[in-house]
């Protein structure tokens, strides 16, 4: 047998040791610039979609502590969102912008923007929609960290959601419920927001919709999570889960595992919830119709940051 000497293999060893084995050496892209993102989302088709990429830029400004650039792209996108726009999406955006505005410590801006994004929500004639932009604008409202801390705005944003709520056909009652349980939990009305738990888990108990049954078990115990049930929220989570992985449907499977997940994060297992929205993005990703795939890619994603940074 002939023995090569190992002098002679030595430049390909030393070679193969220093070629870096991801992707033969070649970098990452790097990463875009406040300036590039903004010039890309000024140039989207239509002025809902720049409000929409203009949000995201200012999201990334505020990480990076720009406050006040993140209240000129802020200011900017609320611009672009005219009276005579859809009332559902617009409405929504407006409460985006308002919470932005309120982490970023522009009070009087933030106040302005969510009382419009109020005042749209009296338009949506679709109640599920108006109560998801009533409790989302009930929370800007009434935060003490990150919000307004005005209660009595809150409350009464509350009321009128609840209002809603009491007259939505029977089949859509849990989803409305679910999303004011979670609500009154943010902002402190703990005695309220344990009564609509306790309701809620007798409505998933008769709900033959697997998303209806798993966005009141995932309500519930987001708020069982809040008041410290250790115990009483393990067990919502574990039915929670279940209920969300047998939803058929890719968008109403992606919201109920998102739901899921935001009890997860409330629960303090950003790793669970990490989990459950790599689910939820693949859902995302299936869901037919262009611009609800977008809206619910979007929404997966800014989840998926929020448990990033609190793993």
């Amino acid at each position: 047998m002939l023995v090569r000497s190992p002098s002679r293999w030595l430049p390909l060893l030393l070679l193969i040791t220093l070629v870096p084995a991801t992707g033969c050496g070649k970098k990452p892209p790097p990463r875009k610039t406040i300036a590039q993102l903004l010039t890309e989302a000024r140039a989207a088709k239509t002025p809902e979609a720049q409000a929409r990429a203009l949000i995201r830029v200012a999201r990334r400004q505020l990480k990076s502590g720009d406050k006040a650039g993140a209240g000129k792209t802020l200011t900017e996108a609320r611009g672009l969102i005219k009276p005579d726009a859809d009332p559902a999406v617009a409405g929504q955006r407006l409460v985006e912008i308002a919470d932005l505005h309120a982490k970023a410590e522009s009070r009087s801006a933030a106040r302005e923007a969510v009382k419009q994004g109020v005042d749209m929500a009296g338009r949506v004639t679709d109640p599920i929609s108006k109560i998801r932009i009533l409790t989302d604008a009930a929370a800007v409202y009434g935060v003490k960290t990150g919000g307004l801390a005005d209660a009595k705005s809150a409350r009464e944003v509350l009321d009128t959601a609840t209002t809603a709520a009491e007259g939505v056909e029977e089949r859509f009652k849990v989803q409305a419920f679910a999303a004011i349980a979670v609500s009154l939990a943010k902002i402190g009305l703990a005695t309220e927001a344990t009564d609509l738990a306790s309701r809620l888990e007798e409505m998933a108990l008769g709900q033959d919709d697997p998303r209806a049954k798993a966005e009141a078990l995932a309500a519930a115990a987001n708020v069982r999570a809040h008041g410290g049930d250790a115990a009483k929220t393990a067990e919502l989570l574990a039915a929670a889960e279940k209920a969300a992985q047998d939803i058929k449907t890719p968008e109403n499977k992606a919201y109920g595992l998102m739901a899921v997940a935001g009890a997860f994060l409330a629960n303090g297992d950003a790793g669970a919830a990490s989990r459950l929205l790599k689910d939820a993005d693949v859902e995302a990703a299936k869901v037919p119709d262009p611009e609800a795939q977008k809206n619910a890619i979007e929404k997966v994603r800014l989840m998926m940051a929020d448990a990033e940074r609190k793993k």
